[in-house]
């Protein structure tokens, strides 16, 4: 192998094709995991119950890395409910288990200002799922990023496996 091709995973050398290939897989258990959480998100919003909430706590949540100065926003929201003579607390805001994220904190901040601690908002349940409850029922943009990252990180192991092998 070329110095220049190298690829090393968990402290081991490993050719450009397996490399390759295993960009390949993980790409495609992500994308299919975007897939399947859109399809999910799908499910609840068409057969969600809408119960009454109690709202307990809201906050933000951020997120930064060291190889970015991007810091993203998450709206929290944490609430209470009954269903089926069962309590639950959940803290979805939407459907997807991927969490939507914000660029500003204000957009995060803005889903929150709907929610006061203490006040009585409308959650949806889905029968098969009680415990999995969320405030919005409209779709969220998250599975279709997983979607796309793992598109992109597939096709880049696909054309490095087949680029090498050649």
């Amino acid at each position: 192998m070329s110095p220049d091709t190298d690829v090393t995973v968990a402290g081991r050398e490993i050719d450009p094709v397996r490399g390759g290939l295993l960009f390949l897989v993980v790409g495609l258990a992500i994308a299919g995991y975007g897939g399947y959480d859109y399809l999910q998100q799908q499910q609840a919003i068409e057969t969600a119950e809408p119960v009454e909430a109690a709202v307990l706590e809201t906050d933000l949540d951020s997120t930064s890395s060291a190889s970015s100065p991007d810091v993203d926003y998450y709206p929290f929201v944490r609430y209470e409910y009954a269903y089926r003579g069962e309590r639950y607390t959940a803290t979805g805001v939407y459907p997807a288990s991927v969490r939507r994220s914000y660029d500003t904190r204000s957009a995060a901040a803005d889903v929150i200002d709907e929610y006061e601690t203490g006040e009585t908002v409308t959650a949806y349940v889905t029968p098969d799922a009680p415990g999995d409850a969320f405030l919005r029922k409209q779709r969220s943009n998250a599975p279709f990023l997983a979607i796309g990252i793992g598109a992109v990180i597939a096709l880049t192991g696909g054309r490095s496996a087949l680029r090498d092998r050649a």
